[in-house]
């Protein structure tokens, strides 16, 4: 395979990660961070001060604090930031960059105020070959080596599969799949999940609470999907159950430790405080439930409604678990329930 010129934008833990990845795997790939400290740390001493002391990077991995420097002369660009950051980065980014260039967006979430996903806000502003990397992937993890699978989303098979090629390693297996909305939106919506399940720990509920909010969740997310035009069986995948999985349950997931935060009775600006990093997943319970109430959509979701009003309504979260537990009486899967199967 021919190495690419590859510029990864982001200085942060996942977007470190991911270019160690691709200078592993030959290419020539520089970092954009607009820290010059973090900069300055990798081309000096092949470290990330900031996110991984201890840890050593690929030797060829540079990073550059000149924006159109970065950019300028890649032929594929990894934008590594939180949603609310991406069209200002795009904006930026379509100065000096070929509308034809391999656009690679890693991030989780749904901007607020027009309710798009990272795709979407990509391709607005003028890209066209646009590719979005979701799963459950813990930087914390990635860097060390340790066994990973991610999915390469894109409706464009030749481009998921040239970003499949781009990072599969050893150690980060990636699989493609071109329901691209689904695999967006179940990555956006599992973080909501995640503050539900920290917040639940956080109460000093049990595996089997967890376990019920991450099934029940699935069929929540599948309702969402499904409506916005996404494939229920990409959500029994790494972007749907393999994500939720990791972010419920592992404390390197910033939004279940800041759930936890919540569940101990802090306030938002106190749990912030304590996780120290972006939490995607509080922007996008109010995006999501933003939507539901201008659409004005009979679309349950329970678990986020409840979420959303613990954080910005001051409900109380053993009052939220005790509304979701005496809900009205359903079956567990209303679509596969034929009467004919009862024993009447």
């Amino acid at each position: 395979m021919m190495k690419s010129k590859i510029t990864v934008i982001g200085g942060g833990s996942w977007g470190t990660s991911l270019a160690n990845i691709l200078a592993e795997n030959g290419h020539l790939t520089r970092i954009y961070a607009r820290d010059k400290s973090v900069v300055d740390s990798i081309n000096e001493k092949n470290i990330n001060h900031k996110y991984f002391p201890e840890i050593k990077l690929h030797e060829d991995l540079k990073a550059v604090n000149d924006f159109k420097k970065a950019v300028s002369e890649a032929e594929v660009i990894v934008i590594s930031v939180p949603t609310h950051a991406a069209e200002k980065v795009c904006s930026e980014l379509k100065k000096y960059t070929a509308e034809k260039t391999l656009i690679v967006s890693t991030a989780k979430g749904i901007e607020e105020e027009n309710f798009k996903v990272n795709s979407e806000i990509i391709k607005d502003a003028g890209f066209k070959n646009v590719v979005v990397l979701s799963g459950p992937t813990h930087a914390e993890e990635v860097i060390k080596k340790l066994p990973t699978a991610i999915v390469s989303a894109s409706r464009n098979k030749e481009n998921a599969e040239k970003v499949q090629d781009l990072f599969m390693s050893p150690y980060f297996r990636v699989y493609t799949n071109p329901d691209l909305i689904g695999v967006e939106l179940g990555g956006a919506v599992k973080n909501v999940i995640a503050l539900a399940s920290g917040i639940c720990d956080g109460l000093d509920f049990g595996d089997n609470t967890r376990a019920a909010l991450i099934t029940r969740a699935l069929m929540e997310m599948g309702r969402f999907v499904d409506y916005h035009g996404g494939k229920k069986m990409t959500l029994a995948g790494l972007s749907g159950m393999g994500d939720l999985v990791v972010t419920c349950t592992s404390m390197h997931s910033r939004n279940r430790r800041f759930g936890i935060e919540i569940g101990k009775g802090k306030s938002i600006a106190e749990a912030k405080d304590r996780v120290k990093q972006v939490v995607e997943g509080v922007k996008t319970t109010r995006a999501i439930y933003k939507w539901l109430e201008k659409e004005n959509l009979e679309l349950e979701m329970p678990i986020t409604y409840q979420v959303y009003n613990v954080l910005f309504n001051d409900k109380d979260p053993y009052q939220a678990v005790d509304q979701l537990m005496l809900r009205s009486k359903k079956h567990e899967m209303e679509a596969v329930v034929d009467k004919s199967l009862w024993n009447i």
